[in-house]
């Protein structure tokens, strides 16, 4: 496999599906990577050839998890980078280009509440905040990759949603639990990376740029609540507690040649949470 941006105008109609999966050669940054979602995201794409950094404002982290998968035969560095500051995503793109030639994929993973408060008692300032991590980090990714990637005429901007950026959490199901639900400020700012992604599809297809969203559902971290888990279990149609690992083939799909014709599309994983 050779890599190249895909000729629109003449597909490769002899390659295999492995072959299309194939992610050799491939540049990625995994913002978040070194924990839960973005680790499993990032191991999915090295695992299929890439080179991969992952980045967090837990630079040590990220050292160690990228020394994790390196002793695993896997081609991923680490990164410091704080997602809220302009300066510091652009630094981090403009560094992994300088080293390794280009930039492929991006993965705006960063991200989390600034406030798990009721309405009444948030403060403005804890919106803002919740905002800038979630849904004005996004935009500061994907620009500064978008503007490496018009050049190349390629490119792989992935976005995190959720289930709550399109659905509002049901205060029954957290009641009685050792967990806050998400508020309002967290379900707005998803909301917004689901729409933004759409804008981007718009704005960089005519580039040969690809901007999709994956939404997950309910995936516990380590040490949730195990009453929280069951429920979370019971709430969906395959009556499955998802896993951090269910996100390496929907990435998988949208950063490799195998989703070179689908943009602007929000990926709901969630086990069917979201049906009824």
């Amino acid at each position: 496999m050779t890599n190249k941006p895909p000729d629109e105008s003449t597909p490769d109609e002899q390659a295999s599906v492995r072959d299309m999966f194939d992610m050799t050669g491939r540049v990625v940054i995994v913002t978040g990577g070194g924990t839960h979602l973005g680790r499993a995201m990032a191991t999915a794409m090295a695992e299929l050839g890439a080179s991969v950094t992952i980045a967090s404002r837990r630079r040590d982290l990220c050292e160690q998890v990228a020394g994790e998968m390196r002793s695993e035969g896997l081609d991923v560095t680490a990164a410091g980078c704080d997602v809220t500051v302009e300066d510091q995503v652009n630094s981090l793109v403009n560094s992994v280009v300088a080293d390794k030639g280009k930039i492929d994929v991006i993965v705006c993973n960063a991200g989390g509440a600034r406030t798990t408060r009721y309405l009444p008692d948030a403060s403005i300032d804890e919106f803002k905040e919740t905002m800038d991590l979630n849904a004005t980090s996004t935009y500061i990714c994907a620009q500064a990759a978008a503007r490496h990637m018009i050049p190349a005429r390629y490119g792989r901007i992935i976005t995190i949603g959720s289930i709550h950026g399109f659905l509002t959490s049901n205060p029954a199901f957290y009641e009685g639990l050792n967990f806050q639900r998400s508020g309002p400020p967290y379900q707005a700012a998803k909301a917004a990376i689901i729409n933004l992604t759409r804008a981007l599809a718009s704005e960089l297809g005519p580039h040969g740029i690809t901007a999709n969203c994956i939404s997950p559902g309910q995936i516990p971290r380590p040490g949730n609540d195990p009453e929280m888990n069951e429920r979370a279990r019971k709430a969906n149609a395959l009556g499955q507690v998802g896993q951090a690992e269910d996100l390496k083939g929907a990435v998988a799909l949208l950063a490799s040649d195998a989703g070179r014709w689908i943009t602007g599309h929000n990926l709901i994983v969630d086990g069917g949470w979201s049906i009824w």
